[in-house]
């Protein structure tokens, strides 16, 4: 057989292993069966574990092969002339029937279940291009506008190298026929050519597909000129994501009703729901023009106020950061003659326009650019249509047209050139588009919302919020999404569910899309975690751990569920989005204390409550160390609060702290006296050591704070008040400050008339509130104990259990148990160390024997003893009381278990008003601080 070698010359501009670095320098193939068999890369020759053919396409419908070529046209394989970057032919198709027939779908290298190729599937107009992966459903796939009949394909050799191929139809060419987008209808004796261009490249796909689509541009410019692009002046467009395109009889614009415009509330509107827009276009022309002479400059002076307003509202968007376009209709040449690049830059100037809409043009001209760039720098061009790669050097930013109604999923035009802003057409009247905003997030780019045509359905507002919830993540992301990294569906676990993977700045991004109606929640993708680095779910806000699995690391992921109804309609499909991000900041949580340390990075540093919203707010500080009570900030709200560090508005790390549902925090806050620098009177010292904090309670229907439990502590010197406050003690309070409480229910309501009942001057003062307490606190030099505090003084280090040196163990008489024990009933304890519960109260010091190590008497059985220690859930507010009292109910366990408690018991006093929570059990005393 007769072999046919390639030689052409080829260099890889990628960073790819040496062996991929060599050049593709031939294909061996078989001229009469048009079978590749070699690969010839330099000095190496590889062979093919299966021959391929040169091609694969498509006939009336019928698959063909360029080596079993049955069909009605004969297949020839042309030369040209070198190409630097690889191997370069021509694949010459002609119609050797009498029948016309239908040419389509010509794949470089042939369809196979075993390589990547992208080809046409189904008969749609506009869009039948598919992305198909072994072993995946086919992707629907956008293109550029002069490459919907292309075909790709790459398929891999060996030692990380892969042979990527593309073909395209030169439009040009076609003799005896004529083409539509996909298809080259040739009659008897037509003929059409391809140009085929095969590469030697990385066996990654993505990086393969980058080289032809990124690096080589489709080859449909041989030398792109960046300029534009480098302009600083311009670049803004590429990291903006919300506009607006409104016709100016809109009452969003101006109410002929009330004479007034609106764009302001308009803007204020778009604030909450999306984080306000980046470009508001309007648009006084079409279907106007051609009503009479004047031409579409002369439309915009005609506008209430004229330019002079338009400059106005132009500035008022300027102050609130938003860019101001006009439109521009090249075909207007019916109207009032005027040279319409002066007019441009006329319309520029009088309105401060940062842009024009570039009506029914996918591309501009330098004199258009030029035309801006009179009257200052950084006015955009925006095309209608979508540049294709040989135009994009004359323009910085374009649109994906609504013409192609049911937008595709991936959209390769990102790849081609990531710096292209991109904006995808939206329009709210004809029906839900949440599939709009979530494949525009997916492809890393923006959405165009278009108000032309009239209608402003009552789902607007909630699809609005989806679009803010996408919003944020791309602007705080942007230079990610505006990367030349991104590699487009990297492996997933799961089918009908897509993941892009965008690197940039020491971080990745990676965007899910996924049309499972049932929603998913499970391993996705794999990673490649670093000790710097965690990963965060920015969609729903929660931290996520990979999952070690065969020597690789995976990712969970999350996408809600939607109507199933809703497949094949605009509506459809939900996201995810995950970040690798740098761990730049370290938060805890200590109760309702927050926590944070920061690196010396970014300008501001974000706490939100609950997932980040464009409707609210969050709490902003400065990068470095900080501390705050989140119920000073943000009141009773329970569940994650979002951390955030910003810098300039890019997101640089995230983590987030939850409180649990009904979790108990202290948010008392400790005010340290002035220290001791004498024995107080009638105090005790209770000298520093070290404490292990153990903790008991009855009844968790409210839960207890777990707080400190089970922790160690260094605890100070301090000095405690040997007995409860006394009634004669809260007297001189009085007497001295003149207090009155400002809710004076209940107050000490066991007096007569203001006056201590004869006899009870030593009892402990009771029916007095937590600021009651804290009151007389202040005024005595002292304040109340933390629980801590009243619990180390009370079982010192050794951790007793009770005051006094135990001769038997203290036994209760259980009548329910559950997780708690209930009693009503003690056994074990000498009636002379305290009041067992006999109901009635006694002057301090009556239980002299009950004293503890320290000297601390009526610890238990005397008053509930009030704590510094204010705890509040989502619902409740209470304080902590230690030492139990004269009072134990018995007839049910449903009662607070009163009576002498352990010292490690706690119990909780519910706040509704201070009247309601004096009682007759309840008292307290007071601790200093030593030097």
């Amino acid at each position: 057989m007769r072999k046919l070698f390639c030689l052409l010359i080829c260099s890889v501009a990628f960073n790819v292993k040496p062996f991929a670095q060599q050049k593709l320098s031939a294909l061996g193939f078989d001229k009469d069966s048009m079978e590749v068999e070699k690969v010839i890369l330099g000095s190496d020759k590889i062979s093919l574990s299966k021959d391929l053919p040169v091609a694969s396409f498509i006939v009336n419908k019928k698959q063909y092969t360029s080596s079993r070529n049955e069909s009605k046209v004969n297949l020839h394989w042309q030369e040209m002339s070198e190409n630097t970057n690889g191997l370069r032919g021509v694949l010459l198709f002609t119609n050797v029937t009498a029948d016309t027939i239908t040419l389509e779908n010509v794949v470089p290298f042939g369809v196979s279940s075993d390589h990547i190729y992208i080809t046409g599937k189904g008969d749609h107009e506009l869009s039948r291009t598919h992305l198909f992966v072994p072993g995946k459903l086919p992707v629907n796939v956008i293109v550029p506008d002069n490459a919907w009949d292309l075909g790709y394909c790459s398929f891999n050799l060996k030692n990380d190298l892969s042979v990527t191929g593309l073909v395209r139809r030169n439009r040009a060419s076609i003799k005896k026929g004529t083409r539509t987008r996909f298809e080259t209808i040739l009659y008897p004796g037509g003929s059409v050519t391809y140009n085929f261009y095969a590469e030697s490249a990385p066996s990654k796909w993505q990086d393969a597909l980058a080289q032809i689509f990124q690096g080589r541009m489709l080859y449909d410019v041989e030398k792109f000129d960046n300029s534009l692009f480098e302009r600083e002046d311009l670049k803004w467009i590429r990291h903006s994501y919300v506009m607006h395109i409104m016709m100016t009889w809109d009452k969003f614009y101006y109410d002929y009703k009330d004479g007034k415009f609106h764009l302001n509330e308009f803007v204020e509107r778009g604030k909450k729901l999306y984080g306000g827009d980046d470009v508001i276009s309007i648009w006084p022309t079409w279907p106007t023009l051609g009503l009479d002479q004047r031409n579409q400059f002369d439309l915009f002076q005609d506008l209430p106020g004229g330019t002079k307003k338009i400059h106005q509202l132009s500035d008022e968007l300027h102050k609130q950061n938003i860019k101001f376009f006009v439109c521009y209709n090249p075909w207007d040449e019916s109207t009032r003659s005027e040279n319409h690049f002066g007019g441009i830059s006329d319309l520029i100037a009088a309105t401060a326009a940062d842009g024009v809409v570039l009506d029914t043009k996918a591309e501009a001209s330098k004199e258009l650019q030029q035309s801006a760039d009179k009257v200052r720098k950084g006015v955009i061009m925006y095309s209608e249509g979508m540049a294709v790669p040989k135009d994009m050097a004359g323009i910085p930013s374009g649109r994906v047209h609504n013409a192609l109604y049911y937008a595709p999923m991936l959209n390769l035009n990102k790849l081609i050139k990531p710096e292209f802003a991109i904006y995808r057409v939206a329009e709210l009247f004809k029906e839900p588009i949440q599939r709009e905003f979530a494949t525009s997030f997916f492809n890393g780019y923006g959405t165009e919302i278009n108000i032309m045509a009239p209608g402003q359905p009552d789902w607007a507002e909630e699809q609005y919020k989806y679009l803010g919830r996408t919003t944020r993540i791309l602007r705080e992301n942007t230079n990610n999404f505006t990367s030349r990294n991104w590699e487009p569906l990297i492996p997933t676990s799961t089918d009908s569910i897509w993941v892009n993977k965008w690197p940039q700045d020491g971080k990745i991004i990676y965007t899910i899309y996924s049309i499972r109606p049932a929603g998913y929640k499970g391993q996705l993708f794999s990673v490649q975690p670093a000790a710097s680095q965690h990963f965060v779910d920015l969609w729903h806000h929660r931290l996520v751990q990979p999952n070690e699995q065969n020597g690789e690391w995976w990712i969970n992921a999350e996408t809600n569920a939607f109507n199933q109804a809703y497949l094949g309609t605009n509506n459809e499909g939900e996201v995810d989005c995950i970040a690798q991000l740098p761990l730049l900041i370290n938060a805890h949580r200590n109760g309702d204390k927050l926590v944070i340390q920061t690196a010396q990075k970014g300008t501001e540093l974000r706490i939100w409550a609950g997932a980040p919203s464009y409707a609210k707010k969050p709490l902003m500080l400065k990068p470095g160390k900080n501390e705050i009570l989140l119920s000073d900030q943000f009141g009773r709200f329970e569940g994650d609060f979002v951390i955030q560090l910003m810098d300039n508005g890019i997101l640089l790390d995230e983590t987030i702290v939850t409180v649990q549902r009904g979790e108990a925090r202290r948010i008392s806050k400790l005010e340290t006296t002035s220290p001791a620098n004498s024995f107080p009177q009638g105090m005790v010292n209770i000298p520093a050591g070290k404490f292990t904090f153990k903790a008991s309670n009855g009844d968790e229907f409210i839960p207890y704070p777990k707080q400190d439990v089970d922790s160690s502590f260094e605890m100070k010197s301090f000095f405690m008040d040997k007995f409860p406050v006394t009634n004669a003690q809260y007297k001189k309070f009085i007497d001295a400050t003149g207090y009155r409480p400002s809710d004076t229910a209940n107050y000490l309501k066991h007096w007569v008339k203001g006056k201590i009942k004869k006899g009870e001057e030593q009892y402990p003062v009771i029916y007095v509130s937590y600021e009651d307490a804290r009151a007389y606190a202040k005024w005595a030099g002292k304040r109340l104990p933390t629980e801590l505090e009243w619990q180390y003084a009370a079982q010192t280090p050794s951790l007793n259990e009770w005051p006094w040196v135990q001769a038997t163990p203290v036994k209760r008489k259980v009548e329910y148990v559950t997780n708690t024990l209930s009693t009503s009933a003690i056994e074990g304890i000498d009636s002379s160390m305290c009041n067992l519960g006999d109901g009635r109260l006694h002057p301090v010091g009556s239980y002299s024997k009950g004293a503890n190590p320290y000297g601390l008497q009526d610890l238990v059985g005397s008053v509930w003893q009030l704590t510094n220690d204010l705890y509040m859930n989502g619902s409740f507010r209470y304080i902590i009381m230690k030492g139990g009292s004269y009072f134990k109910p018995s007839s049910s366990w449903w009662y607070v278990q009163g009576g002498p408690r352990e010292l490690h018991y706690r119990q909780q006093l519910l706040r509704v008003s201070q009247g309601f929570e004096r009682n007759a059990t309840v008292g307290f005393r007071c601790v200093k601080d030593a030097q």
